[in-house]
């Protein structure tokens, strides 16, 4: 009988194994069915659907950062976790700026 070894990588953290991968896919799924669902039957008011949306979207990313990017708080995994907390930073300035900068701007130049 073949028995599936998890492979490692150079950092010697584990790459996961099939059954993870399954365990991330049925997440995913689960958590892309509903809020479709929601969206495409509606039951809740627009304003609690879009929310609801948004919080399975954030569940959604951090399931993916854990069943297919394997990131976790292990001390081999501490260079990209911190890699992919200025990643972040610098997106949510590059976006948040933006939008202060064109609202600013339709401030001052369109809402006479």
């Amino acid at each position: 009988m073949y028995n599936q070894s998890q492979v490692h990588s150079s950092a010697g953290t584990s790459h996961g194994s099939s059954r993870t991968y399954m365990v991330g896919f049925i997440i995913s799924v689960v958590l892309t069915v509903i809020p479709f669902g929601l969206v495409m039957f509606p039951t809740l008011p627009r304003s609690v659907t879009a929310w609801v949306v948004v919080a399975l979207g954030v569940v959604q990313v951090f399931a993916h950062l854990k069943y297919f990017l394997h990131l976790d708080t292990a001390s081999e995994q501490r260079w990209n976790l911190i890699a992919l907390i200025f990643s972040v930073v610098i997106i949510l300035l590059l976006v948040g700026l933006s939008l202060w900068i064109m609202d600013s701007i339709h401030h001052n130049m369109l809402a006479h």
